[in-house]
């Protein structure tokens, strides 16, 4: 499954909670409302998510994103792609190898 990178070091997802007028642990609980088998995301899961420092992770799961997203999308109609973006794919063409013998 991809991961998905935050967006700004959280700071969007930050700013959507303030709107929302969230806290870390109303938010996990919030993700509870949105997923369909109830479970949602963890308070700790969140702090990662939306925190800084050393705690703070810049990649979760598209499915941790996506509850997070929708919790926040219903309060304050932040959109997934405001607060998370995809790791682009490398694009170079460079083709790297090294001999295997010295023909010299």
């Amino acid at each position: 499954m991809p991961k998905l990178h935050r967006k700004a070091g959280g700071q969007p997802i930050r700013d959507a909670m303030e709107r929302a007028g969230l806290s870390g642990p109303e938010l996990a609980q919030a993700t509870k409302e949105v997923d369909p088998t109830g479970k949602g995301v963890s308070p700790a899961t969140v702090g990662r998510i939306a925190g800084q420092g050393k705690t703070a992770r810049d990649r979760c799961e598209l499915e941790t994103a996506w509850l997070v997203a929708e919790a926040l999308h219903r309060r304050t109609n932040a959109p997934l792609q405001d607060l998370f973006a995809m790791h682009e794919p490398s694009t170079s063409t460079i083709e790297r190898s090294s001999p295997d013998v010295d023909q010299g």
